[in-house]
């Protein structure tokens, strides 16, 4: 049987058996296909290196019929995140990227709208400012996986929140107005809201070097998370890491 080959990006990596390991690997052809790299351990000419996560790869792999798990023949890299310094702030950070595409993308389902956003957000994630790649990642994944509400009306009145104040609520879809706000909820500020239309008209390379501390955009990012871990039910671990973080 003809090996299939794809573009992909390895999402994670798992110990099976002595020499093997049980990969999960985002493919532009087929979205996310598991899989297991025989021996993957010792052989350094199949697989030297490729296997790290969120390293950009061309994986040549088997699918059999009946078979949940793919075979992965082998794979070349095509860029690495170890080409740049891996800091704790970045580690984290392609930890949160590979997090969020296991997590939200279904099985064998090509998404290629996700695939380049990933590498267009990996391409700029090569340092200690994390902030705005991971905040633009967010942004866009929660609106290409079809969870992001409209950001400018109430989603209860229909109220424009244009130059308004919004709100919204751990356990709740939407924006609301100050006469339709729930009890404890938090703010979305005017400027968060300008810098995700911002975000929604230009590419992620646009805002590279703007000064992006972390207190930028962190409530439109705890709307975002409270929205994706809504859907998922349940917590997303690097989201914690990063908010903990120092940097």
């Amino acid at each position: 049987m003809a090996l299939r080959e794809s573009e992909a990006i390895v999402l994670r990596t798992y110990p099976l058996r002595e020499a093997d390991l049980l990969v999960t690997l985002f493919t532009r052809a087929e979205g996310k296909v598991r899989g297991v790299a025989r021996s993957a351990k010792k052989s350094k000419r199949r697989f030297g290196g490729a296997l790290e996560p969120l390293t950009y790869v061309r994986a040549f792999y088997d699918v059999r019929e009946g078979q949940e798990l793919a075979r992965l023949d082998a794979c070349e890299v095509l860029e690495s995140p170890l080409a740049s310094e891996v800091g704790y702030a970045r580690a984290v950070a392609l930890g949160h990227v590979a997090e969020l595409l296991d997590e939200l993308l279904p099985d064998r389902e090509s998404n290629d709208a996700i695939f380049r956003l990933a590498l267009s957000v990996l391409h700029v994630l090569t340092g200690p400012e994390v902030w705005m790649p991971v905040t633009y990642f967010e942004l866009w994944l929660t609106r290409l996986v079809g969870f992001l509400p409209e950001l400018t009306e109430c989603i209860v009145c229909g109220r424009s929140l244009n130059g308004g104040r919004a709100w919204f609520h751990a356990l709740a879809d939407g924006l609301r107005c100050a006469d339709d706000k729930r009890l404890a909820s938090s703010e979305l500020s005017s400027e968060s809201r300008v810098l995700a239309a911002q975000m929604f008209r230009a590419p992620v390379d646009t805002f590279v070097g703007m000064p992006w501390p972390k207190s930028l955009c962190a409530d439109l990012r705890k709307f975002l998370i409270q929205i994706l871990e809504r859907h998922i039910e349940k917590k997303l671990v690097t989201a914690g890491m990063l908010e903990k973080g120092g940097f």
